[in-house]
């Protein structure tokens, strides 16, 4: 195909679809609605092209859905959605040559493979006389567009969030288009069911029960938090046995919704439209600010995604377990609540952040496993699975990155249950097992931990601990100490 055959007047644009699957404030498409000519909207679905990191078994799960509602969006504008199968240089050629369009735009992403590959992509379809063009839909702050006094990237999070708040934020989010200009003739289009998306072996029910993947489940789920969690969000954030949480973060990490209009609704409801101001919002806001900090390390830092930012740590004597570690994932290891926390990931994709936390800092300090096994569990079980926060969050809890809590800060799984789980409420609904156990002795080992919880009625005995909590901080702290020396 020729530049001249392209540079035609109504030479369509396509819109590469990734990780910004809406259609309101979305920069890439409202820019190729801008050129005044008719729109392709495409998603190619390619995971070689993201290794290391393809998508895990729940993030398909999560995109088969999201996919189905962005269809069916489109389809009320006027519009489709053209699925591929990739490699993506190779089909987006293609669909060049198939469809006459002179122009690519797409929403950029941040992770070190994709930015490499997007990288080549935009070079070669530029040498072609194509103009290709990407943009900011996912964050609030391009990661190079903050940097610190010395004009380099923060790593500690405060002094990062604090000059944040002192940049100019974008306007008001854009609505979505009333419609999309179309094509003469569109180009053949993959099924969906054909993109393989779903597990052959249904296990997601507890998903299904959940979620609402799609633009119009993250709204609701938006409008839900604005009108009953934002208020009490600084009481209620690390009650895993409250519903005091957005649970934005899929909706976030697939581009259902942009972090500008989380921002800006957050602040309308809170009553400020003023960066920094103490009020109600600002603790729900810094949240965001932790993703944003996430990305910044990525974007900054990429060897975090394999290696510890801090590199002292990379001898650490971490153990090889593979039943330890088995135990862990399937929610076995007898303290209630690092158990309750794995069977709700299994069960629904998605774990409390405070549950998190405690969940990793078991994995990485009493059961001494590497962090990057558990980021590999994350990163196939979770359906908000985001290389940079799923980094962050398990580089955090190890004590090897940025801002991290110290590694000789060893969670009590005990304290930290009766802390935030005071009734056992949480942990009750996800081990059935110790459903019936009082109050005062929900948060204890089973028999001392020296031996199985049993004769609760609800099913099989619950297990003995896999390892004394005292025993295990101790053999952390040796192997803390022997990395020092």
């Amino acid at each position: 195909m020729t530049t001249a055959a392209r540079l035609t007047n109504d030479a369509p644009t396509l819109i590469w679809f990734r990780l910004d699957l809406r259609l309101a404030d979305n920069a890439a498409l409202l820019a190729a609605l801008d050129r005044g000519k008719p729109v392709i909207p495409v998603f190619i679905w390619s995971p070689d092209d993201e290794k290391p990191w393809p998508p895990g078994a729940a993030s398909r799960w999560w995109l088969h859905h999201s996919l189905a509602n962005l269809q069916a969006a489109l389809a009320k504008h006027g519009s489709r959605l053209i699925l591929r199968v990739g490699p993506v240089q190779a089909t987006i050629e293609r669909l060049l040559h198939e469809t006459q369009a002179d122009a690519v735009f797409w929403s950029r992403r941040y992770e070190p493979s994709v930015i490499e590959r997007d990288g080549s992509l935009k070079k070669a379809l530029r040498r072609a006389g194509c103009l290709a063009e990407s943009f900011n839909s996912s964050l609030l702050f391009e990661p190079w567009t903050i940097q610190n006094k010395s004009s380099k990237p923060f790593r500690v999070f405060t002094p990062f969030w604090n000059h944040c708040l002192q940049q100019p934020l974008k306007a008001s989010p854009r609505r979505e288009p009333p419609r999309l200009p179309t094509p003469a003739s569109w180009p053949q289009s993959e099924p969906l069911a054909n993109l393989r998306l779903e597990p052959a072996v249904d296990w997601a029910g507890g998903l299904r029960e959940t979620w609402q993947p799609g633009e119009s489940g993250a709204n609701q789920r938006l409008a839900r938090f604005l009108r009953s969690g934002l208020t009490g969000y600084d009481e209620e954030r690390d009650r895993p046995d409250h519903s005091g949480t957005a649970m934005l973060s899929p909706h976030l990490h697939f581009g259902e919704i942009s972090p500008q209009q989380v921002w800006h609704s957050v602040r309308r409801a809170g009553g400020s439209q003023q960066a920094g101001s103490e009020t109600t919002n600002q603790p729900f806001l810094r949240q965001l600010g932790w993703r944003e900090f996430a990305y910044h390390l990525l974007y900054h830092f990429p060897e975090t995604q394999t290696k510890p930012l801090r590199p002292e740590y990379a001898g650490f004597p971490f153990r090889t377990a593979p039943r330890d570690y088995k135990a862990w994932c399937k929610g076995r290891t007898g303290y209630p609540m690092v158990d309750a926390g794995m069977r709700q990931l299994w069960h629904c994709g998605w774990m409390h952040n405070r549950v998190r936390m405690v969940v990793a800092s078991f994995l990485v300090k009493h059961l001494l496993i590497g962090w990057e096994e558990g980021a590999a569990w994350f990163w196939d079980t979770l359906v908000d699975a985001d290389l940079a926060n799923n980094t962050f969050g398990w580089q955090w809890a190890a004590g090897c990155g940025a801002d991290a809590a110290p590694y000789f800060r060893i969670f009590n799984p005990m304290s930290q249950a009766k802390k935030f789980d005071p009734k056992g409420d949480y942990v009750r609904q996800w081990v059935p097992e110790l459903a019936e156990v009082p109050t005062k002795s929900i948060h204890r080992l089973p028999g001392g931990g020296s031996k199985p919880q049993s004769g609760t009625g609800k099913g099989k005995a619950y297990p003995a601990a896999i390892v004394p909590h005292m025993a295990a901080r101790r053999r952390a702290l040796e192997a803390w100490a022997s990395m020092r020396r």
